[in-house]
């Protein structure tokens, strides 16, 4: 990792969010993408590509090295979905030079779910009624969350009531916090759904989602995180992706915006692990199988969620933003494994080694 510093990339074709530019020189100046080059050390990077930097929408810190892993992959942000304790994220939340992250620390999960299964998950993250549910979001807004993650499990499967779950997204909302909603099976998608969630993470692995939770969705402008990766761990040798990925081809086909995100975590009691940053690569190549196009899933995983979640200062190479940036060989607008070919990364401006890719 090296400091930030002036340079300039010469030569290099950039992803504006929908195609690639002529060749150009864009200027990294400090922290931030700057304008003007003098002065600043040159990198000739023609026959490259140079995008923004990648962010995974679903991915679980355990500690710095995680941030370097990803960073090593290009992914400059990570939205975290469950990270504790307090003191855990605010050490981590110090970290320079590597990538940066947004948290929804503990969620708030039913009381005989999968997840309270989890080794080491706290008392504190059941919530049993609508009152549990708002003193989960105060606490949570005291300890400077992002934004705020409930598990929905289909009824009679432990998870929280509906009323609870909707009773979270409600207190979060009222707090100016958005809502991530957990959900792997048929029924628990329609407890997701149903709770008002701005975001659904997962998809069903016992069957398509329902059509009129996808006319809810489409209604309340709901936006899944399907993490494929971790679907794909979760039925391996035991049953083909396929109907998975029909499921997030019909909800693409029904307008219903999809961000690319992993679940990516070394979690003890996890169903499967998934490794950070090389997965959100392999999440791309899942995507394309559901019918993505390359420009939608770099869109998928840059722009979208930069606006989807609020980061208004990245997703974009453009003058004043983040100098989060990867620079690949290869046209990744049109083949999308060309990311895992990946020159250069900066976080912020610092420069980072980045993975070999196999």
């Amino acid at each position: 990792m090296t400091a930030p510093t002036k340079t300039a990339l010469t030569g290099v074709r950039v992803f504006d969010g929908h195609q690639l530019t002529d060749p150009r020189t864009v200027v990294i100046d400090g922290t931030v993408i700057g304008t003007d080059p003098a002065g600043a050390r040159e990198i000739d990077a023609a026959g490259a590509v140079l995008l923004p930097g990648l962010i995974d929408a679903h991915v679980h810190l355990h500690g710095p090295q995680t941030l370097d892993a990803l960073a090593r992959w290009g992914v400059t942000t990570g939205l975290d979905m469950a990270c504790w304790p307090d003191e855990l994220v605010t050490s981590l939340r110090k970290a320079t030079g590597t990538a940066d992250f947004r948290t929804a620390g503990l969620p708030a999960i039913g009381p005989t779910g999968n997840h309270a299964r989890m080794p080491g998950m706290p008392a504190e993250a059941v919530i049993l009624t609508p009152e549990d549910a708002r003193r989960h979001v105060a606490a949570r807004v005291a300890e400077g969350v992002d934004y705020i993650k409930g598990v929905a499990e289909a009824p009679g499967d432990g998870g929280p009531t509906a009323e609870a779950l909707q009773a979270l997204v409600t207190a979060a909302h009222a707090h100016g916090l958005k809502t991530v909603v957990h959900a792997v099976t048929v029924g628990a998608y329609t407890v997701a759904v149903g709770s008002g969630a701005d975001f659904i993470t997962h998809v069903p692995l016992n069957g398509a989602i329902r059509p009129e939770d996808i006319a809810t969705m489409q209604a309340g402008h709901q936006v899944v995180v399907p993490t494929l990766t971790m679907m794909e761990g979760i039925l391996a040798g035991r049953a083909p992706l396929t109907g998975l990925l029909a499921g997030v081809a019909d909800l693409h086909r029904a307008g219903i915006e999809v961000l690319a995100g992993t679940d990516a975590n070394t979690q003890p009691g996890s169903p499967h692990t998934v490794a950070h940053g090389e997965s959100l690569h392999r999440e791309f190549e899942l995507m394309a199988g559901a019918g993505f196009r390359p420009v939608d899933i770099l869109r998928s995983a840059t722009v979208r969620p930069a606006r989807a979640f609020g980061l208004t200062d990245r997703g974009a190479v453009e003058p004043g933003l983040r100098a989060d940036l990867v620079l690949v060989d290869g046209d990744p607008t049109t083949d999308i494994t060309a990311t895992r070919k990946i020159r250069a990364v900066w976080c912020a401006g610092h420069q980072v080694t980045p993975a070999v890719s196999a």
